[in-house]
């Protein structure tokens, strides 16, 4: 099983250090934008490392939607050298947890986007409860879930 630990001064830099496989780099920003990115909305929002067996082992941010609202999840990535073992599987539960707890305001909308060209993700989040809305943007398909 997997947990998440926020991002702070202690284990960012273990964040810069997670790699995709280079057809994935496509798919999903590294962590140092999105970093940057949680920085620019740290009022809304929570970027975790993705913990293994006291090792980092992946990326996800959990963002806040006021105008909405919802939770979108950005960003999510497993390590190349990690990935096939379910840690994106068991991150994902891990974050619809976290989410569940309303850490920023009350929503019952979860979003997320897959690239249209990234199966494997797409069935992963549809395993999870996500269905896609019908919305496009240019490669990225949204999806959505329910949660209470």
């Amino acid at each position: 099983m997997v947990e998440l630990k926020a991002i702070t001064e202690d284990n960012f830099i273990d964040a810069f250090h997670l790699r995709l496989a280079a057809e994935q780099e496509q798919f999903v920003s590294h962590p140092i934008r999105s970093l940057a990115q949680a920085y620019v909305y740290r009022e809304q929002c929570q970027p975790f490392g993705i913990y293994a067996d006291g090792q980092m082992v992946g990326y996800v941010m959990v963002i806040y939607d006021y105008d909405v609202p919802e939770y979108d999840i950005w960003h999510m990535m497993i390590d190349a050298s990690k990935q096939g073992r379910g840690y994106g599987s068991d991150a994902m539960d891990r974050v619809i947890d976290y989410i569940r707890m309303k850490p920023f305001g009350d929503a019952k909308r979860v979003a997320l986007t897959c690239n249209r060209n990234n199966p494997a993700a797409r069935k992963l989040y549809e395993k999870k409860g996500f269905a896609a809305t019908g919305v496009e943007d240019e490669d990225e398909i949204e999806l959505v879930m329910t949660v209470s």
